[in-house]
């Protein structure tokens, strides 16, 4: 198993990530004491494509700390995945 592992080429992380040092920006999700933490673990999952683990670490941190970062890259990069989170009832910027 280990031999498939390491024969698989992962892509580089420019495919995934419009990373720009001066103009890296923050998805930040805000606590709403509305959404139930399996909404916003879902909702981490299939927008910003956290792993199960991530989305239940940032819906912990945004219940008890009122917000966290949830994703980075640039504006035009972090934009839909906001608009798809306000879409689905849930409080979220970019800063």
């Amino acid at each position: 198993m280990a031999e498939k592992e390491k024969s698989r080429e992962f892509p580089e992380l420019e495919e995934f990530y419009d990373v720009d040092a001066d103009g890296e920006k923050s998805l930040i999700l805000h606590n709403d004491n509305v959404n139930t933490f399996q909404f916003v673990i879902e909702s981490l999952i299939d927008v910003c494509k956290h792993t199960t683990e991530q989305a239940e670490q940032c819906a912990y941190l945004v219940h008890y700390k009122g917000k966290c970062d949830v994703k980075q890259g640039s504006f035009d990069f972090l934009r839909p995945m906001r608009h798809e989170l306000v879409e689905r009832g849930l409080n979220a910027t970019i800063d």
